[in-house]
């Protein structure tokens, strides 16, 4: 049975014996000020707030190959891309995924391509070490199957090195094992257009016909093993792929080219104006080169449209230039307007006016969405990661944005909240949990076919997206008792997915640190008690994992290896935000570990108000790629040190 987070349950908390505070008042006044200063002065004209994404260097690199495939090269903008380039490789030669991360072959082939391309000599050092890397590894044959596709179509390895994808896969119905709909939203809008490209066997221009031969171990045309067998069902797979490559030539021409005119159709349909298919890099590059290579010519309106969604991706300054894998402004206006509130809701409630308008004015309705497949009869109600993408309302931005507007306090936002909250109730899978974008998105089996070699074709409920469901539920339910049934269903889930040692994984944050702060924030709105099991060991974890300098950092390698748990190389402003966050959200603002956590984030504020941690702060994908959002070190130290401010005053 469940009692009020607000009642005298606080006085069994986990919090620690309360210690007395030493610390000037003014200071910390002050570094909120600052910070807060900072962040309303990059507010846009039209309310919302928006910061870099970095990828790792496959995106930019990628970028290059791009303008080469077309044979559309612009010297000035490549240039500035190589400078980026060079600046990130790593001391070993390679390009890893992520901040101190190991090389990653996959990666550092498709940078050295871009590289050479501009014209970097193989005989350069950087070359030459980054040449080594990769031959240390295997050679270019053992990159994974996207790089391997883009070798292909720049004939620098043979077709048969790339999994059978044929486009016959739109036809297919929704019983049969592998369809469309029984995978995530953003291998959809990656496959489709690339069904079409290999299939077709796309050719790149390649004007100045760059090749990379000496990045193999063996010459590609002889080449035997692109697909290791990793379990019997992927091997299953594997013998499938070479039977559909027997059958292919008869299959008749007629339903073949039905099936490519299908996905032409369905990428069409998806391509989203200016803000491209999907939003994000890969499936618009592959949408725009599969629109001119079904004949679309340069000035179509499709053809020109596609290509600024992806120039935008674009951020340029004086001496180097990168490419966005997407764009944020939803998600960034969302936690800057809770790191607002917690700072001064009413000083600050004309700026937020502002930003809810903006939101307001980009909530989604009944727009067509490929999660209505699942749930046909549920109104429409959610916000998108970027500017637009109706197709695809993300459910982790929905909770965030619904919970920040009912926590403001602020006049006629009643009805975005509420229906923003039906949404969510109606988008929660079987097992209780959220996932981003699908309901009941587990067929996991899928990841073991050849294409899928990244592990990342789903998108399963996680318990970072569900406690922020909960967290929107709790909050917008807490008067009328409405939701109350899904909550439940979600807090069960919470409390099944806790690790033994407390915490929770991270899906989409770096990660055992970022998925038990964001669970702990959802539990403080229920009326879960704070004596909770789920609390306690939750803490135990939080305060076992803060270093020395009174900080935490999470190395993205507890992705790959769980025994990194917690653990990084150094503290970070903003993972040091998280663990805080989430102790005071467990009753433990006096704790001797919350104090020493807020004297590291003082220490580490700049001149300018706010932090610069130049690590990667969340996986894409995790094992596979990697993010760096530039404004979690601006907000969220902003968020704690004013929580911790109203904290002591309580």
């Amino acid at each position: 049975m469940f009692t009020d987070a607000n009642s005298t349950t606080q006085a069994q908390s986990t919090q620690s014996t309360a210690t007395p505070i030493v610390f000037k008042d003014d200071q910390l006044n002050l570094a909120i000020k600052r910070a807060q200063e900072k962040l309303l002065s990059l507010q846009d004209k039209k309310g919302y707030w928006v910061f870099d994404l970095e990828a790792d260097c496959s995106i930019p690199s990628e970028y290059i190959m791009m303008m080469h495939y077309l044979g559309d090269i612009d010297e000035p903008l490549q240039a500035k891309i190589a400078n980026f380039l060079r600046s990130k490789q790593a001391e070993d030669g390679s390009y890893p995924l992520f901040t101190h991360g190991p090389g990653d072959i996959s990666c550092s082939v498709k940078v050295y391509y871009a590289l050479k391309m501009v014209g970097d000599s193989i005989d350069t050092p950087h070359m030459v070490r980054l040449r080594t890397y990769i031959l240390g590894q295997g050679g270019a044959a053992k990159a994974n199957v996207f790089t391997r596709i883009a070798l292909a179509i720049f004939k620098q390895l043979p077709w048969r090195g790339v999994p059978f994808i044929p486009p016959e896969i739109m036809l297919f119905p929704k019983w049969f094992p592998f369809h469309l709909d029984k995978v995530s939203y953003w291998s959809r809008t990656v496959m489709v257009p690339l069904f079409v490209l290999c299939t077709l066997k796309a050719i790149a221009k390649n004007p100045n016909k760059v090749d990379i031969l000496e990045l193999f171990v063996t010459h590609p045309d002889l080449e035997q093993h692109y697909f290791p067998e990793r379990t019997f069902l992927n091997k299953v797979f594997l013998g499938l792929d070479k039977f559909g490559r027997w059958a292919e030539p008869f299959i008749p021409k007629k339903i073949h080219d039905h099936a490519i005119e299908k996905a032409k159709d369905w990428t069409i349909e998806r391509l989203n104006g200016e803000n491209g298919l999907g939003c994000i890099f890969p499936a618009m590059v592959h949408s725009y080169e599969m629109l001119l290579l079904l004949g679309f010519p340069k000035d179509h309106e499709y053809v020109v449209t596609a290509r600024k969604a992806i120039d935008k991706l674009l951020v340029i300054s004086e001496n180097e230039a990168f490419c966005q894998p997407c764009v944020s402004p939803v998600w960034d206006t969302a936690l800057t307007a809770l790191a607002l509130q917690e700072s001064d809701k009413l000083g600050n409630a004309k700026s937020l006016t502002r930003a809810y308008d903006w939101l307001k004015s980009v909530q989604l309705s009944d727009e067509p969405g490929d999660w209505r497949v699942s749930k046909p009869d549920l109104a429409g109600g959610g916000w998108a990661f970027q500017y637009a993408n109706p197709h695809y309302p993300d459910v982790d931005d929905t909770a965030v944005v619904g919970f920040a507007m009912a926590d403001s306090n602020l006049p006629d936002l009643d009805e975005s909240i509420h229906r923003a909250t039906r949404w969510i109730e109606g988008m929660q899978s079987k097992n209780g949990g959220y996932g981003a974008f699908d309901v009941d998105n587990t067929c996991y089996y899928l990841n073991e076919i050849p294409f899928a070699d990244h592990g990342a074709l789903l998108d399963p409920p996680t318990a970072d997206v569900s406690a922020r469901c909960a967290m929107l539920m709790a909050k917008a339910g807490k008067d009328q008792g409405q939701y109350q049934l899904a909550l439940e269903r979600t807090i069960n889930y919470l409390r099944k997915e806790q690790e033994a040692d407390g915490s929770w994984f991270g899906r989409w944050g770096t990660n055992y640190i970022y998925g038990t702060w964001s669970v702990l924030l959802g539990l403080e709105q229920t009326r879960v008690p704070k004596n909770d099991p789920m609390y306690l060991n939750a803490v135990s974890y939080l305060k076992g994992k803060q270093r020395q300098d009174g900080g935490w950092g999470e190395d993205n390698y507890s992705f790959h290896d769980v025994s990194y748990s917690g653990k990084y190389h150094f503290s970070t402003a903003f993972q040091t935000a998280w663990a805080v966050l989430g102790l005071m959200a467990a009753g433990e603002a006096r704790s001797p570990e919350v104090k020493k956590g807020i004297d590291f984030i003082l220490r580490k504020q700049q001149a300018d108000g706010v932090w610069n941690d130049p690590c990667f702060t969340a996986p894409g994908f995790p094992r596979v790629f990697y993010l760096k959002y530039h404004g979690y070190d601006k907000f969220f130290p902003l968020w704690t040190l004013a929580r911790y401010r109203n904290e002591l005053k309580q």
